[in-house]
């Protein structure tokens, strides 16, 4: 009996798959089989094969008669036990299933096993017949002993692949086989240090220190845009990097950051590996595989690369940490930068968080000791910051079915006259927000969300930008049958083209917004053109404002500052201060006199005032007291509850049992449900709970309570919980 319980116990080991499970599965381990906590196995789920973790969490106690095998460990490094602690933590914080958070691990099954060795050649001695120029060429390149391959060999001697193929078939050259390449080259830390500023020099000391001492720490990064906290931060990756550690960059749109690329080969040597979702399923796997092996020493990712099963880590870097794209709102709702945190805490590694505008809670957490403080104070090289001027619109608003004021139309004719470039910003993709009918009130709205349809001229189609429906654009009413009697009302940045083209018909106009044909490539290619001085004036989304250093830019027009203060989001002020603080910092970055005009029909707005004073310690000083006064983030904890079904009596009926089932609690309070303001997406109609707790409440046992108080969503119901949220729409 006791051998039995033995065997049962040793050969019995819980796997984490890649689905919606509560717990980890329980699977037999073969007998000639080796696993580990962390092994990366190959389980039979249903009727498919599917990837697991091996995993040391405890799992339901099943008899082994009724166990299914794990069929294959694949040869690869097993995930790390601070990953499974760290998949665990996240589950347990965002109340997911920990199998959909080991998904995000497990995004590369192509990978698990070993790169096939690739055929090369090497050089084994002996004279060529008929020596020509080029053989000679490549024997002299062969002949340190390394093994080549043919096109590799051939590229280095400067010849034609022919002539390494003669001299193989006359028994120069020996078939061998040569592991794969590595997908970046090695990063020297030495390789082209930057000369900083006294400033500068005392901030990387200070992360330089962090990183040397080998613990967990956060340090918050501060600097006004323009004073290189790039450079700053990579000495502390050259300091991570000489001490054979690895190193995470998350950026907010890697995609999208062809200049920070460039800089950090400038610094290095060579280029980091890249992750983010338009990587090369190929190069995908490569990566994967090359960080898993600890080859790849420095990755600049997106949010995901956070999940990336790094060897050795031994640093985070999150630039633009405020960015709200660091938040994922889908299966598995996380905030990277937070997450980048408990990272660095599990695995006993600094984090450094950098920003111009750093959030609300980094800056109360700096503020209260719990991370460390590295300011930067002026611009590199002190160039100045632009001059900030509000344009008051009701005293001098733009002529009839214009946008631009007077005011922004002549300092654009200034910038032309000078030869530099002019930045227009407007937050909304498109021609226009709304198109209607003149003679019947008609709207265009997606017939799957509670959304109007933006025109897009460029592309002849109406588009919703919750779902991705799309139309052509019609030349007649579809209710009333009306010719030429639609209206497209408000402007998007491709209206605003539209006019700047009109009033300046010689300047070299282009237009950056993330949904433009062409996609990434083309985006990247503008972003080198504007660099080069090759563009008048540039219109653009928020995507203008991460980061970018466009060196002939003296004039920043903001087309529309009231837009993001005109909801109901807590948050709107501190990312309306920051996106507007982020994209006038775009100008005089090389130290030309240059200035921000700020169109606004609010300049008394605090904000607003803010931003145009330069006084951002006031605009902290009173969002913080504001936050404090509501108990709100950080001072407060929230979490949304997302109700969506099939028809909106579902959702309603069961997002008023899940308000039912809330147990009292004096530190936690529930509001709603209340219908969604996109109240529709994708045909499915959509309530909101908002649970709002004190900063000692434990959110996530009250959640878990709740939700196993109330019914079971069955059907097309579906609840989400989003731990922190971001978006309230």
């Amino acid at each position: 009996m006791n051998g039995k319980t033995e065997i049962k116990t040793r050969r019995v080991v819980p796997v984490l798959v890649p689905m919606p499970a509560e717990r980890p599965y329980s699977y037999l381990v073969p007998e000639e089989m080796d696993v580990q906590a962390g092994s990366i196995v190959r389980v039979p789920l249903g009727p498919r094969e599917v990837a697991g973790i091996v995993t040391d969490d405890a799992s339901d106690q099943v008899d082994p008669k009724k166990l299914k095998s794990i069929l294959h460990v694949f040869d690869c490094p097993p995930v790390s036990r601070d990953m499974l602690r760290f998949i665990r933590w996240t589950a347990d914080y965002t109340l997911s299933p920990p199998g959909m958070v080991a998904k995000m691990v497990l995004r590369a099954p192509a990978a698990f096993d070993p790169e096939p060795f690739i055929p090369g050649l090497r050089y084994i001695g002996g004279k060529a017949e008929r020596l020509t120029a080029a053989r000679e060429k490549v024997l002299e390149v062969a002949n340190n002993g390394l093994s080549w391959t043919k096109s590799g060999l051939a590229h280095a001697a400067g010849v034609s692949g022919s002539v390494v193929e003669g001299l193989k078939a006359q028994g120069l050259f020996e078939e061998v086989m040569i592991p794969p390449p590595p997908v970046v080259g090695e990063p020297d830390p030495f390789y082209g240090q930057a000369e900083l500023s006294e400033d500068q020099q005392a901030a990387a000391q200070c992360l330089v220190e962090a990183v040397e001492e080998q613990v967990y720490s956060v340090s918050l990064l501060h600097g006004v845009t323009g004073s290189g906290k790039t450079e700053v931060y990579f000495e502390a990756v050259a300091r991570a990097v000489e001490l054979g550690k690895q190193v995470l960059i998350l950026l907010p749109e890697i995609a999208l950051t062809q200049q920070f690329l460039d800089r950090f080969e400038s610094r290095f040597g060579t280029r980091p590996a890249e992750w983010h979702s338009d990587l090369a399923p190929r190069q995908r796997e490569r990566v994967w595989r090359q960080i898993a092996e600890g080859t790849v020493k420095v990755v600049a990712g997106a949010r995901s690369a956070l999940f990336l099963p790094f060897a050795n880590p031994g640093l985070i870097i999150v630039d633009e940490e405020h960015d709200p794209a660091y938040k994922q709102e889908d299966r598995v709702f996380y905030n990277a930068r937070d997450m980048a945190v408990v990272r660095g805490s599990i695995g006993k590694f600094p984090v450094i968080l950098a920003s111009a505008t750093p959030s609300i809670e980094s800056l109360v957490n700096a503020n209260q000791g719990r991370y460390r403080y590295v300011p930067l104070q002026g611009r590199y090289a002190d160039a100045a910051l632009p001059d900030l001027k509000p344009v008051d619109m009701r005293r001098s608003p733009p002529v009839a079915g214009r946008f631009l004021s007077p005011a922004l139309t002549e300092a654009i004719g200034q910038v032309l006259q000078r030869k530099e470039q002019a930045l227009l910003f407007l937050n909304r993709r498109g021609y226009a927000p709304l198109t209607l009918c003149r003679v019947c009130g008609h709207r265009f709205q997606c017939p799957d969300c509670s959304s109007w349809l933006v025109e897009h001229r460029f592309r002849g189609q109406l588009m919703c930008h919750q779902c991705g429906y799309h139309e052509k654009s019609p030349e007649a009413c579809p209710s009333c049958g009306a010719l030429d009697h639609l209206v497209a009302c408000g402007p998007g940045v491709e209206r605003i083209a539209e006019e700047t083209a009109a009033t300046f018909p010689d300047a070299r106009i282009i237009v950056l917004s993330s949904d433009m044909l062409g996609g990434v490539t083309r985006l990247r290619m503008e972003m080198e053109v504007i660099a080069k001085g090759e563009a008048d004036i540039v219109i653009g989304t928020q995507l203008v404002a991460k980061g970018h250093n466009f060196p002939l830019i003296t004039l920043v027009g903001v087309i529309d500052a009231d837009l993001g203060l005109a909801n109901g989001d807590p948050r709107a002020a501190e990312r309306t201060f920051q996106l507007l603080n982020q994209v006038t910092g775009r100008a005089g970055r090389t130290g030309r006199k240059s200035v921000g005009l700020i169109q606004t029909y609010q300049p008394d707005h605090p904000v607003l005032k803010a931003i145009i004073a330069g006084d951002a310690q006031a605009f902290y000083e009173r969002e913080i007291e504001e936050r404090q006064r509501g108990m709100l983030p950080p001072f407060g904890r929230l979490a949304a509850l997302i109700i969506s079904a099939d028809s909106r009596a579902e959702a309603e009926s069961h997002a008023r049992a899940l308000r039912r089932a809330a147990p009292r609690d004096s530190e936690i309070e529930v509001l709603g449900p209340a219908e969604a303001p996109l109240a529709v997406i994708r045909g499915r109609h959509r309530f909101r709970l908002l649970v709002q707790g004190s900063k000692r409440s434990d959110l996530q046992s009250y959640l878990r309570a709740l939700l196993q108080a109330a019914p079971k969503a069955r059907g097309s119901l579906r609840v989400q919980v989003d731990i922190d949220p971001q978006s309230f729409l």
